[in-house]
């Protein structure tokens, strides 16, 4: 029996051959080219047209929509985080590679999970996401729950309801002691 969720996924997408005829990369390209955009849709077209079960369907549909990381193999993580930085959004990344190398340091058991717009960064839970919201911006969401907002470290207000502030970042300088103070307190706090 799978002891976590993500032992239950890894086991759905190993069996999936075997009980579905396809594998999750052969059913993600059917969802793709169905048209459909909407996780909704999607499923009610792998039900109805290939009789998917609604487990299936709901993993190929999440999968299809970069809802999650098709295998959480080699170079997945690295395929979502390529995208976030993609086009306009892409000298940004150099800010994003500082970020993240200093919260790395902060000890082993820092976590780093991408998601399909951000990076989702975890210790027993998550402290903090780095999110390229513009073109000329990164936010940096962070828990720190308790603490008063300032100037710059801002209540996340409507940004995302997943951390408690959040500091925009648009320049290399502003990774600075201040930034990863807080992002430290966080993470010593999670």
């Amino acid at each position: 029996m799978p002891s976590s969720p993500d032992d239950a996924t890894a086991s759905m997408i190993r069996n999936m051959p075997e009980k579905t005829g396809k594998s999750l990369e052969q059913w993600v390209a059917l969802a793709k080219k169905s048209g459909h955009a909407k996780h909704g849709l999607i499923v009610s077209f792998l039900k109805r047209e290939h009789a998917l079960g609604h487990g299936y369907a709901n993993l190929v549909a999440l999968t299809a929509l970069g809802s999650r990381v098709m295998d959480k193999g080699e170079g997945a993580d690295d395929a979502l985080v390529d995208a976030q930085y993609a086009g306009p959004k892409g000298e940004l990344r150099p800010i994003y590679e500082s970020l993240l190398a200093k919260i790395a340091a902060f000890g082993k058991d820092v976590e780093v999970s991408p998601k399909k717009t951000y990076v989702s960064v975890r210790r027993n839970k998550q402290f903090a996401l780095i999110q390229p919201t513009t073109a000329t911006r990164i936010d940096v969401g962070i828990n720190l729950k308790g603490t008063a907002p300032t100037d710059r470290l801002e209540a996340s207000g409507s940004f995302n309801s997943m951390v408690s502030h959040r500091v925009r970042v648009a320049s290399a300088k502003d990774v600075d002691k201040e930034l990863i103070g807080w992002l430290k307190q966080a993470y010593e706090g999670a």
